[in-house]
């Protein structure tokens, strides 16, 4: 079943939301060379305590850390540790959440570590940041869940890939439903398989996380000893980006964007619902 937000539910979200947005601010800042992953887990913690909000990754599912910090070929969940040393010219998707409320927000981009990568790398994560707003401004009363999927794997297999071949998208992991819990039905792929079928009608008051991963070869995956850290198999690096998004009667608001995604979805033609924290 899908749970459906009212107004003022989806107020509480975007509280939650913009703690997201201030712990992706303060780890940006921090993902330099030479800091460890286990250095921007400790920043985020900072925030979560500075806003009165709690940890939704801490704990889930037995996972020992505050955020996912994913380095190069890591796709997701990664755990953040003292012996991982961000080194210049590696990337990081850093994942993260909070629960302000009993209310979840969920979001995740990729850095760029200190400066002179390869211009395949900085078109990976273009991609895959575009190909997500795609699937937010496919999030409109109307559609259908196939829909946002179909916008996402649509953008991606237009992008010319530097080199030749096709970008990878991850296939066993996808977006989901958030709300009173961080993973709720219905579960979004990031591409369209026709068994599925369309999925629900987006209606007022669905709350969706929409995160592609996209690779620069393979979309296939593994999961490494520690039973969380993802990696694809064939070893090449993998771009992750990830807002949790309401859709209002008044439009799509973008819950873990500090403008409401008011300046993206204005280049689709899209108006964001008014703010309520603003």
């Amino acid at each position: 079943m899908v749970q459906i937000k009212s107004p003022e539910q989806i107020a509480k979200m975007r509280e939650a939301g913009l703690v997201v947005a201030a712990i992706h601010r303060a780890t940006r800042e921090a993902a330099v060379p030479g800091a460890t992953t286990r250095d921007l887990d400790q920043v985020a913690r900072k925030v979560l305590e500075e806003h009165g909000a709690r940890s939704n990754f801490l704990g889930y599912g037995g996972f020992p850390a505050t955020i996912c910090t994913s380095v190069n070929e890591v796709v997701v969940h990664g755990i953040p540790d003292e012996k991982t040393v961000l080194a210049d010219g590696d990337i990081i998707s850093i994942d993260c959440g909070a629960i302000v409320d009993g209310w979840h927000g969920d979001a995740a981009y990729t850095a760029f570590v200190g400066s002179g990568h390869a211009p395949e790398l900085v078109e990976l994560s273009r991609v895959t940041e575009e190909s997500m707003w795609a699937g937010i401004a496919a999030m409109k009363q109307g559609n259908r869940l196939v829909d946002i999927s179909r916008a996402i794997e649509t953008y991606i297999r237009r992008q010319p890939k530097p080199g030749g071949g096709k970008y990878g998208i991850v296939e066993d992991y996808g977006g989901h439903g958030i709300g009173t819990e961080m993973h709720m039905d219905p579960h979004l792929l990031n591409y369209v398989e026709r068994r599925r079928g369309k999925g629900p009608k987006l209606v007022p008051g669905f709350c969706l996380a929409i995160e592609p991963m996209v690779s620069l070869g393979t979309p296939k995956t593994e999961v490494l000893e520690d039973d969380w850290t993802v990696i694809t198999t064939d070893g090449t690096w993998s771009s992750h980006w990830e807002h949790s998004v309401a859709l209002t009667e008044q439009g799509p608001l973008v819950l873990t964007a500090e403008d409401g995604g008011k300046a993206k979805l204005a280049e689709f033609g899209i108006a964001t619902a008014p703010d309520p924290a603003a």
